[in-house]
């Protein structure tokens, strides 16, 4: 059969197949392209699925400022590999890490949208996120990469007792002779600071056989509008919705309408979630110093050897 074409056609044709092979004659593949700008593509990067961005190198600057700042307002929840702690997830992976060019999907979250989530609020500028997100952005998305070999231990343990016993309040709840007896010997010092950060709320005991540390569990107090009270351990707990179960057992629940009933939630690792918008650098470092001199029960420091 013969198919007969029109001149205008033919013209579309033939300028379609000259711009195809004009675009690849001018612009050269992944590979091509990063190797003319004179940036390969990170060794890190190379055998991952397209889920995973080939990113540009960052300037090596910027990376050294986000490890800093990182390490001063995160670590403490995220590790000091960013891989994940004992309270914060792994942010080399996560995906909205993964999706984020510049840190245009993470600054909502560090200026608080996931505080309901248990996630604080920072007050970081536009320009400390995007160095935040250009060192995430540089570690290796490899599952088997080895973690930064870190120095825990570099703050001053007697500073440390001084904050334990002075403006960190850590002495109004805790014990170095009863509660943290010892814990010097029980973690490692990377899991103590984990530990410190959050109050062991997810603690995994890992380094040296230790059992996770007990934490009380949440409770609440509900009082109805006779004023009647019911306290229990806290289920769960939404804008519409509370329960709880009391010493019994007795499942209780109870609909939110507004201020009714008035709803009291006692959450015994409260002051550890202020802290996290206190804490700085080095009272977490000099706490953690600290509590790792208390190796034996009873045991109360070494603090004035450092």
């Amino acid at each position: 059969m013969r198919i007969s074409l029109s001149q205008a056609a033919v013209g579309i044709m033939v300028a379609a197949l000259a711009a195809s092979l004009a675009a690849q004659q001018s612009a050269p593949g992944r590979r091509g392209a990063a190797a003319a700008a004179g940036t390969a593509a990170p060794a890190a990067r190379r055998g991952f699925a397209p889920a995973y961005p080939t990113r540009p190198q960052y300037d090596p600057a910027a990376v050294a400022r986000g490890a800093k700042i990182f390490s001063a307002n995160c670590s403490f929840c995220h590790g000091d590999d960013a891989r994940g702690g004992s309270v914060g997830p792994n942010l080399v992976r996560a995906q909205v890490v993964l999706d984020d060019q510049h840190g245009e999907l993470i600054t909502p979250i560090i200026h608080g949208s996931l505080v309901a989530g248990g996630m604080p609020k920072f007050d970081l500028s536009a320009s400390d996120i995007g160095d935040v997100a250009d060192w995430l952005h540089s570690l290796s998305l490899d599952h088997n990469a080895a973690p930064e070999n870190l120095d825990i231990l570099v703050g001053n343990a007697a500073a440390g007792k001084a904050y334990f016993d002075g403006a960190g309040k850590c002495s109004t709840c805790h014990s170095v002779t009863g509660d943290l007896a010892g814990i010097g010997g029980r973690y490692e010092p990377k899991e103590l600071q984990n530990l410190v950060v959050s109050g062991g709320g997810g603690g995994r005991g890992f380094g040296r056989g230790a059992a996770p540390v007990k934490v009380p569990p949440t409770t609440v107090t509900v009082t109805l509008a006779d004023g009647q009270t019911v306290t229990g351990k806290l289920d769960h707990r939404d804008a519409f919705f509370v329960s709880l179960t009391e010493a019994d057992g007795a499942y209780r629940s109870f609909t939110i309408n507004g201020d009714s009933p008035k709803v009291v939630v006692h959450n015994p690792l409260q002051a550890h979630v202020q802290m996290l918008r206190t804490w700085n650098d080095t009272d977490i470092h000099n706490l953690t110093a600290y509590l790792a001199t208390l190796q034996a029960a009873g045991q109360s420091s070494a603090a004035g050897q450092n």
